[in-house]
């Protein structure tokens, strides 16, 4: 199975690496044409440069924060919804122009899109717990999750 040869081969490097593995060391390994790994970078400076763009946008959008007048907590201003992102292409890279974010204060005033933003947490929810189900200590929290979800 490719997934195997993969996370054996970062597993490797990781141990190589003193047991941290670090995204520059993995893109070192993975130049070698015969790299298990090198078949999942774009190698091409002009297409992986755009792509790099295209990433620095969305971090930027992920990081712009505000304070609400009503609170002086920093709220997200933009929010990606499920339904809002498109399929990926062959090699499993996202489509261009395929996904967007959304203005939260926009979503949380329309019914619908509220909706679809509760449903997208109550799933990344679902993930964290099932992320750290091995930490006792997080029980209450993962038990307020399954109210929540009811």
């Amino acid at each position: 199975m490719k997934n195997k040869r993969i996370i054996g081969e970062l597993k490797r490097i990781a141990k190589n690496s003193g047991g941290m593995l670090r995204p520059e060391t993995v893109v070192n390994a993975a130049e070698p044409k015969n790299s298990p790994l090198h078949s999942r970078f774009e190698w091409n400076n002009k297409v992986a440069g755009h792509q790099y763009r295209i990433w620095q946008a969305r971090q930027l959008i992920r990081v712009s924060v505000e304070v609400w007048a009503d609170n002086s907590d920093l709220v997200d201003v933009f929010v990606s919804l499920t339904t809002d992102r498109k399929p990926m292409d062959a090699e499993g890279k996202p489509m261009p122009d395929s996904s967007g974010y959304r203005i939260v204060t926009e979503v949380l005033s329309d019914a619908e899109l509220r909706r679809q933003m509760l449903a997208d947490a109550l799933a990344e929810l679902e993930l964290f717990r099932e992320k750290y189900a091995r930490l006792k200590e997080l029980a209450a929290v993962f038990s307020a999750i399954r109210k929540v979800k009811r």
